[in-house]
Order: structure tokens, then sequence, then C-alpha cells
């Protein structure tokens, strides 16, 4: 047996995280936070009965950090894919800033405490609906639709969709057909939304190995059907005025917003070439995401406006 000196012995030494709290509020995705939060408050707030502001805050806050946890843990799994992509090249994980052990960990404990505080705090009801949302979304949208179908954006916006229901459930312990309107605006928007960003971004995803849409399909059919989804977004946004579930201002809004976007769509299926294409998708995408929080920013006047009044919800 040979003797192996002390001096001879060396041990890794450990490795010291260089990641900072920004790179750490990056992996929520803060922007896609703020959507989430805002959209919840509104589905919170539509909720008939009073409900004490501690446990709106709480709900709001579990719904946002399980956001964040989905986002963490959606960068964990995706980091070869924004290692590919100008979009995502800076995110902390490709930047080395942020190791894959240190992500998923920091999602995974994340998704727990949200469900947990959620359920105990509040009811399971939605602590259950907020835990399928991060499931949904990790799971079913990250892991298998995103590399799988073209159909990805489609059937992976229910997860987008759903924060104004668990909202909605952690408020009046149950569902009804308002929050599932809600849901519809919501996932008939996802759609045109990205495949608008597809469009101009199509040369990163293909570079990714994804199959978005326009990489599939090409941008002739993507523009189709971002005409087709936008013409039933409207509609969709529309219908809660004349079935009496919301009132004639979030009605008159709707259409005028509603009008605009369809005018983008169907200007995205007309222009097809050049600097002019390109130009129209940007600003599909871009008022695609005023659409959404002018309309919910209606909705929330009115809750407002019936407050001031006295108006029953």
């Amino acid at each position: 047996m040979s003797v192996v000196e002390s001096h001879d012995i060396e041990f890794a030494a450990p490795r010291i995280s260089e990641a900072s709290v920004a790179d750490y509020i990056a992996l929520l995705k803060p922007r896609v936070m703020s959507l989430v939060i805002f959209t919840a408050l509104v589905g919170l707030l539509l909720a008939p009965g009073h409900f004490h502001p501690v446990l709106a805050f709480t709900s709001i806050l579990c719904i946002a950090v399980g956001a964040g946890a989905s986002g963490a843990l959606n960068m964990w799994y995706e980091d070869d894919i924004d290692a590919k992509m100008t979009r995502t090249a800076n995110r902390p994980i490709p930047r080395g800033r942020v190791t894959k052990p240190e992500a998923l960990t920091f999602g995974l404990v994340l998704s727990f405490f949200s469900v947990v505080t959620l359920g105990i705090l509040v009811n399971w009801f939605a602590a259950g609906l907020l835990a399928f949302t991060i499931f949904f979304y990790v799971v079913i949208y990250t892991i298998w639709l995103k590399r799988w179908t073209a159909q990805n954006i489609v059937i992976g916006g229910a997860a987008g969709a759903l924060p104004p229901v668990v909202a909605w459930a952690a408020a009046a312990g149950s569902l009804s057909v308002e929050p599932m309107l809600l849901f519809a605006i919501i996932f008939f928007w996802t759609p045109p939304h990205f495949w608008a960003l597809a469009l101009f971004r199509a040369g990163d995803y293909a570079n990714a190995g994804v199959p978005m849409l326009p990489v599939t399909a090409g941008p002739d059919a993507t523009r189709l059907q971002i005409l087709l989804y936008t013409i039933v977004l409207v509609a969709v946004a529309f219908a809660p005025w004349p079935l009496g579930y919301f009132d004639a201002i979030y009605g008159v809004t709707s259409l005028a917003l509603g009008g605009w976007m369809l005018l983008l769509a169907v200007r995205v299926y007309r222009q097809r070439t050049g600097s002019a294409a390109l130009r129209a998708s940007r600003n599909l995408f871009k008022f695609s995401i005023l659409y959404l929080f002018a309309l919910f920013a209606v909705l929330l006047l009115e809750v407002i406006v019936r407050g001031v009044i006295g108006m029953p919800a």
C-alpha cells in the first residue's frame, strides 16, 4: 500500500455562486409575472362577496410566486434553447450566472411554498388549481409540447389563462361563468400574440430547433392563423357584454380595442415581404400586450365604480 503524503491530496474547492439578487429576479420572468398579477387581481376583485384584504394579498402573492416558480423551472429546462436564441441568450443560466441545479431548486422551493401557503391560509381548491397551473406550464408545455408540436402555444396557452381563475377560486371557493370568460379571453389572445413574435423571431426559433408555426408551416400559414384567432378573440372578448356578465363600458372598450387588434392582424396578413412585414408583426405583438392590459383594466375600473356607487357585484 502506497503512502500518500498530505501535501499531495487536493480537494476541489466548493463553487461560489456568482448569482446576484437581480439574476434570481430574472429567473422569475418579471414581465410575465406582472401580467399574471394584473389578470389575477381582476379575477379576484370580480369574485362575489367580501374577501379579507390580508387573504386577498396572500392569494395574489402566492399566485405571483407560483408564476415566478414556473418561469424559473422553464429556464432550468430550456437552457439549451435559451443559449441559441438572441432574445434569451442573456438569461442567467446561459450566461453562467446561475447553475441549472440552483434554478431547479429555486423553482421547486417556490412552487411548494406558493401552493402550500395558498392552501393553508386561503383554501385548498385554489391551491390545487395553482399546483395544476404550475404543472401544466412546466411539464405539459415546457417539457412536452414546446419541442414537439407547432400547436405548443395554443395548448400551452391554458397555463397563462388560469391565474384569474385561481384568484377567483381563492376569493369565492368555487368557480362560475365569469372566470371562465376571463380564461377564454387570455386563451384566444395567446396564439396571435406569440405568433406575431415568432414571425420576426423565426430565425431564432429555427436555430434553436423549436417547432414554432412560422418554422414548421411557414410565415404565410402563420399569418392566416393569426387573423383567424384574432377574429375569434374579438368575438369572445366582446361576448360577456351582450351576455350580461360585464357592463357597457367594457363592451364599448372591447369593440374599440378589438377593432384595432383586428386591423393590425389584417395588416400582418397582407404585408408579406420586406421591412413592412416585420413592422406589421412587431406592431401587432406590441399592441396585443396593451390590448390585454387595457381590457382587464376596464374590468378593474368597473369593480371600482361599483364599489364607489354601492352597486352589487
